[in-house]
């Protein structure tokens, strides 16, 4: 097994940070490595913003509610955008129609793939990174703070710095229920994987340093999805404000 194959699967969240901001070269390595990610078309539908103004770091904890939000080496925001696209068409006399679900779609993935090869690169550097959804919780207040401007939207945020701890690790799902060849199976033929994937979780939550919970992986997610229709309801009109889904 090669270096690059056990950071990828030693991978942990980290939330606990030094007060020690990343050096311009570091971050100009990492948003260098993030470009280097694959792209639908070489579109490169997306934008990264390092938040370094405090009082906005401040603003975009209180909507996330996470302290390491603030308390990091960097926070990174990773933003879908059409707009220097749109931009570029207006000058060159074409209409271009990244209204559709496509071309969100387009913008959604292009923005995961830099991202996931920032945590990469910036965890080869022995750097801690924990992935900010929380940054939708009021997508609306997040633009006004970025001043993103039309054909924009801010995905996912990144805290990164140098680790005051080293997390924990958590096991993922058996691969023999995420991997099939050539046909999806009947739930019947995993359901005996993942059984035995949720006593394992159950002892995880039991034994870890913090957090101790009584649970186990199927309650949990199962309780966390039978909510998502309460969950974030404004995305779709922050999305149809800034110019996408509008086909």
């Amino acid at each position: 097994m090669n270096e690059t194959i056990q950071l990828l699967q030693n991978h942990r969240s980290i939330r606990d940070f030094k007060d020690q901001p990343l050096e311009r070269e570091v971050i100009e390595t990492l948003v260098k490595s993030a470009q280097q990610a694959s792209t639908s078309s070489y579109v490169q539908a997306y934008t990264i913003i390092g938040v370094t103004d405090e009082d906005k770091k401040q603003a975009i904890m209180e909507i996330s509610t996470q302290p390491y939000v603030k308390d990091n080496g960097h926070l990174f925001i990773f933003v879908a955008d059409y707009n220097r696209h749109l931009e570029l068409a207006k000058r060159k006399g074409y209409e271009i129609h990244f209204d559709t679900t496509e071309s969100l779609l387009i913008g959604v993935v292009d923005v995961a793939l830099a991202a996931q090869n920032l945590a990469v690169a910036a965890e080869s550097l022995d750097l801690g990174i924990c992935y900010l959804g929380s940054i939708r919780n009021n997508t609306k207040k997040i633009i006004e703070i970025l001043e993103l401007p039309e054909g924009t939207f801010p995905v996912i945020g990144m805290a990164v710095g140098y680790k005051n701890s080293e997390g924990s690790f958590k096991e993922r799902l058996p691969q023999d229920t995420v991997y099939f060849e050539n046909t999806y199976p009947e739930f019947e033929q995993i359901e005996a994987s993942l059984n035995d994937y949720d006593e394992s979780i159950t002892e995880y939550y039991k034994t870890r340093d913090e957090n101790k919970r009584q649970d186990n992986w199927s309650e949990q997610v199962v309780k966390k999805l039978s909510k998502m229709d309460q969950v974030r309801k404004d995305i779709k009109d922050v999305l149809n404000a800034q110019g996408f889904l509008k086909d």
